[in-house]
C-alpha cells in the first residue's frame, strides 16, 4: 500500500517548489522562463510513487514536479535552475537539462516528445540487461501529435517493451486547446492502433493516478508489454513565466479547475478518512514551506559557475 501521508507531502513539495519558483523568477532572478506545472502535482507523485527504486524516468520541459517526486534533492534543483555552480548541471543547463541517473532519472528535455523515444530506448536496454526495470515517458497533450511519439509507441508495443506512457493531458499545447489540435477527446484510444491497453485517468486525484500506474507498471514488469495512461489534469499556471494564460483562456475555465485542485481534494480526503488531523496537516505544510525556503535560499547564496566551466563536460567530435 501507498503511504498516503508521503504522497500528500509529494505534492505540496512540488507546489511550494513551483510557487517560489515563480517568486524568483518575478523578482529577476531566474535566467530564462519558468515551465511551472502548479495544478498538476498529483501526476508526478502519483505515477512515482508507484514505481521502483530501478526503475527509469524520462521527463518534459515541465519536469521539475517529476524530478521532485523521484526524490531528486531540492537545494541542487534551485541551484540548476538559478544557474548556480551547484545545480545538477552545473548551472549551465537550467531546467530543460537535468538528470540524476542515481534515482533512474535520465532527463527533462526542450524538444516536445524527446524523452517519448528515449524512455523506450531505456526499457529495450532493461530488457536486454535482464533487468526487472520499467521505463516511464511523461509527456503532454500536444506531444502525442508527434511523430515520435507514433513511432515510440509503435515499437514499444511490436516487442512489449516494459515502458509506461504517462500523457498528463492538461488540455493545452502551448496556448492551443486540444479541441484545435485534435480530432479525439481521449488519447487512450490512440493504445489499440499499437496493440496494447490505454486507460483514461482522473490525472487530479492522486490516488486513482497511483493505482493505475501501478497496475500499468505491473503489467510491464511481468513482460505483458507497455500501457497508455491518459492523466486528464489542468495546468493553474500560465504555460510559461510571461504567460498569464488569460488570452486563451477564460477566467471561469481556470476557477472550475481551481475547485478540483489536486492536493485541495486529497487534503480533504484525508481529514475525512482520520488518516490526518487538521493540525497534522498543517505541521507538514510548515515543514515543506521551511524546507522549500531553506532550499531556495542556500542555492540563492550558491556562486554562478566560473567562466572557465563553460569548457567543461563537452563531447567534441574528434576529426
Amino acid at each position: 500500500m501507498v503511504d498516503q501521508v508521503k504522497l500528500l507531502e509529494t505534492m505540496l513539495r512540488i507546489r511550494r517548489f513551483e510557487e517560489k519558483v515563480e517568486v524568483l523568477y518575478a523578482a529577476g532572478k531566474l535566467p530564462g522562463m519558468p515551465h511551472g506545472c502548479t495544478g498538476q502535482e498529483a501526476t508526478a507523485a502519483g505515477v512515482c510513487a508507484a514505481l521502483e527504486p530501478g526503475d527509469l524516468v524520462a521527463s518534459t520541459h515541465r519536469g521539475e514536479g517529476h524530478l521532485i517526486a523521484r526524490g531528486a534533492d531540492l537545494y541542487r534543483l534551485f541551484a540548476e535552475v538559478l544557474g548556480r555552480r551547484d545545480g545538477y548541471s552545473g548551472g549551465k543547463g537550467g531546467a530543460f537539462h537535468i538528470a540524476d541517473l542515481s534515482i533512474g532519472f535520465l532527463g527533462t528535455t526542450g524538444i516536445v516528445g524527446a524523452g517519448i523515444p528515449i524512455a523506450v530506448g531505456a526499457a529495450l536496454a532493461a530488457r536486454m540487461q535482464g533487468t526487472q526495470s520499467v521505463a516511464v515517458a511523461f509527456f503532454g497533450d500536444g506531444a502525442s501529435n508527434q511523430g515520435a511519439f507514433h513511432e515510440a509507441l509503435n515499437l514499444a508495443g511490436l516487442w512489449k517493451l516494459p515502458v509506461v506512457f504517462a500523457c498528463e493531458n492538461n488540455l493545452y499545447g502551448m496556448f492551443t486547446a486540444q479541441s484545435r489540435h485534435q480530432a479525439i477527446v481521449d488519447i487512450a484510444g490512440r493504445a489499440q492502433s499499437y496493440g496494447f491497453p490505454g486507460e483514461i485517468v482522473d490525472g487530479n486525484a492522486v490516488l486513482e493516478v497511483w493505482k493505475a500506474a501501478s497496475r500499468a507498471i505491473a503489467r510491464a514488469r511481468a513482460g505483458e508489454g507497455p500501457t497508455l495512461l491518459e492523466l486528464k489534469t489542468y495546468r493553474l499556471c500560465g504555460h510559461f513565466g510571461a504567460d498569464s494564460g488569460t488570452f486563451y483562456r477564460s477566467a471561469q475555465e481556470v476557477e472550475s479547475w481551481k475547485e478540483l485542485c489536486p492536493i485541495k481534494r486529497y487534503r480533504g480526503l484525508l481529514l475525512q478518512w482520520g488518516i490526518m488531523s487538521e493540525a497534522k496537516l498543517e505541521e507538514v505544510e510548515r515543514r515543506v514551506a521551511r524546507d522549500v525556503e531553506e532550499a531556495a535560499n542556500r542555492a540563492l547564496a550558491c556562486p554562478e559557475p566560473p567562466i572557465e566551466a563553460a569548457t567543461e563536460d563537452l563531447y567534441l567530435e574528434a576529426g
